[in-house]
């Protein structure tokens, strides 16, 4: 089962302060094939990458990302957190995010001028998380901050909401779309389908417990990542299930292990 996606969740997040640039950057030299990371909205509509839903785990601030302003959010500091290594770092734009892989994600015409392909200089791709709550013209505006940096055929948007899934694919229906989800259900195969999805991202304890639904998903077409096995002890069983990736923090150590066993 050689081509497993190795998925650097919100980057290389056992090294470096989650969602940073630095832990981004870290990711992409770990050997990661898709960089992971969530996007949120501020107060005046400028996406920025954060997981949580206020600023309070990663900075010294406080509030919800959608009450805060872009000057107040580029304020905060978030990664004395982490370690004091990392002190002074930022909450980044997603188009500083989108700066920073661009190039490691599209080979510029100097590259393939010299016969460098992807098949010898293999390319990351994205693993967008929009979360909820957000809006269409903030969905639109996200879209279109990767269109413009043309990486919309290496980007996968997901969700955990349907709805902000559905809408993605609306407004750019040729962008690869995937839903997290905690569990398996008896619905998942017609829900892949209607939403047109690529991917579905459980809980890794649900791939576990339901191979066959798996196995389902691939018959159709739809790849399962689960998140997040940091044991290297489930690794082996997480394969075995027949998954298309794995999402972890420890990025480094996954990029390892698949190569040593042929996976990669």
């Amino acid at each position: 089962m050689a081509g497993l996606h190795r998925v650097a969740h919100r980057g290389y997040s056992a090294v470096a302060p989650e969602n940073t640039l630095p832990a981004l950057a870290a990711g992409v030299l770990a050997g990661a094939t898709l960089i992971e990371f969530d996007v949120r909205t501020t107060a005046d509509g400028v996406p920025v990458v954060i997981h949580d839903r206020t600023v309070d785990r990663t900075t010294g601030g406080t509030g919800h990302i959608w009450e805060l302003t872009l000057d107040e959010i580029s304020a905060l500091e978030a990664g004395s957190w982490f370690s004091p290594a990392y002190a002074g770092t930022r909450i980044p734009l997603l188009r500083e995010v989108i700066d920073l892989l661009r190039p490691h994600a599209v080979l510029a015409p100097s590259a393939e001028e010299a016969g460098v392909t992807p098949d010898t200089a293999p390319r990351i791709e994205l693993l967008l998380e929009i979360k909820p709550p957000t809006t269409p013209e903030q969905v639109k505006v996200i879209l279109g901050q990767v269109t413009e940096a043309g990486l919309r055929d290496r980007t996968v948007v997901q969700s955990f909401d349907p709805e902000i899934v559905q809408l993605v694919g609306e407004v750019a229906p040729d962008v690869r779309l995937g839903l997290l989800r905690h569990g398996f259900d008896d619905e998942q195969a017609r829900v892949a389908k209607e939403l047109r999805l690529s991917y579905v991202n459980p809980n890794l304890r649900a791939v576990l417990a339901d191979p066959p639904a798996v196995a389902a998903l691939a018959d159709a077409g739809v790849g399962v990542m689960p998140w997040t096995p940091n044991d290297t002890a489930l690794w082996p069983a997480l394969v075995e299930a027949g998954v298309a990736g794995l999402i972890n923090d420890r990025t480094g150590e996954l990029t390892g292990w698949m190569i040593a066993r042929g996976l990669a």
